[in-house]
């Protein structure tokens, strides 16, 4: 019964096995991996944009037929797809980090350090918790004995657990500096880099460390996990697969003749790593070894998170073009011009392509 229990659980954590109809989190699921097995429409149009007041760095979320995304404007936004504002909330701050849905609450944080939770169908405010720094990064969550433990990092270099009935604290983390990106899940744990050059395991029940690995220089970007190994890059351009269960770096890429950032996270496929570098390339790793496969220039410098629709890729650039290319050789599919600065990450949703730009606006693509 067992080994039949834990065949199970494999498949549930491994991505691009299963289709996906909602986005609840940044990178579409608690492990961060941004892969699905959902196929894109060939011939992807512009169906509509939505403005707001101001630049918006946030990645939308979706559930429901509802688009959920903040802008640096301060206010938090809800939009129907047939393109009209469901609700908005004024959080009084910008907002930068993305939102991740739980059950029918909506949860973000702002740049004056509040955490904030509304429910998703009004848009009502149920708690609000207060970090001392600015959070800009999404919150994560699991369910321990019965309780749902959110996990959420701060400027204030705290990973802070908070309970998501009432917004209490639980337990506070401390790293040794900022803390930009989303923790992701891996098992009973929590898995986030820090600008104090650690990836840290941090259990969700007690807020205590089971280890910290050492990578030297800091991570701005977000994990992603597959199995026990979670990949990530950090600001020297170098790339990590790092084996959580013995605390250890199985490989790394390093591009000695760039080493520019990876601010962006991976998307994870069944065999592949996709991730974009400010050096304007797309890389893509073979997830086992680490080879190189192929890698793609493309028009500008790439901050802004790719996600993997079964065989296909989607990423924005900086210059605001966003491409689909082909998983397997890199090979360009499809673009677009936006226009505008793209750091907002792309979510998918019912073969529609919905992502955030620096003019302002949350646009959506599909059929």
């Amino acid at each position: 019964m067992k080994k039949y229990l834990l065949i199970g659980l494999i498949l549930f954590f491994t991505p691009s096995l299963f289709a996906q109809n909602e986005w609840l989190t940044f990178r579409g699921d608690r492990q961060l991996t941004a892969s699905v097995s959902n196929k894109l429409p060939g011939n992807l149009k512009l169906l509509f944009s939505f403005p707001t007041g101001d630049d918006i760095k946030a990645s939308p979320v979706v559930k429901n037929d509802v688009i959920y995304c903040g802008s640096t404007d301060g206010s938090f936004y809800a939009i129907n797809f047939d393109g009209k504002l469901k609700w908005k909330y004024n959080a009084e701050n910008a907002i930068e980090a993305p939102a991740i849905i739980i059950d029918d609450a909506v949860i973000f944080g702002i740049l004056d350090g509040w955490l904030i939770n509304l429910n998703a169908d009004s848009g009502n405010l149920i708690w609000k918790y207060e970090t001392d720094n600015q959070i800009i990064g999404s919150a994560n969550w699991n369910e321990v004995d019965g309780q749902k433990v959110l996990a959420v990092g701060s400027y204030d270099y705290y990973l802070h657990g908070v309970d998501l009935t009432d917004g209490t604290n639980l337990w506070k983390y401390e790293s040794d500096n900022f803390i930009n990106g989303a923790p992701a899940l891996w098992e009973n744990n929590v898995v986030f880099g820090g600008c104090d050059g650690y990836l840290h395991v941090v259990d969700l029940e007690t807020g205590e460390a089971i280890r910290k690995i050492n990578i030297e220089t800091y991570v701005a970007s977000s994990p992603a996990i597959v199995d026990d190994f979670a990949y990530v890059g950090d600001y020297e351009g170098q790339f990590f697969c790092v084996n959580l269960e013995e605390g250890k770096i199985e490989w790394t890429y390093d591009n000695e003749e760039k080493n520019l950032p990876f601010i962006s996270s991976a998307a994870v496929s069944k065999d592949k790593i996709v991730i974009g570098n400010e050096d304007r390339n797309l890389y893509c790793f073979d997830r086992k070894t680490g080879e190189k496969i192929w890698d793609k220039r493309l028009t500008n410098r790439i901050n802004s998170s790719s996600v993997i629709a079964d065989k296909k890729i989607v990423t924005a650039t900086m210059d605001g073009m966003l491409f689909i290319h082909n998983l397997e050789d890199g090979s360009e599919v499809w673009k677009y011009e936006i226009g505008s600065q793209i750091v907002s990450s792309p979510a998918l949703y019912k073969g529609k392509i919905i992502i955030g730009a620096n003019d302002g606006r949350i646009y959506v693509f599909g059929e």
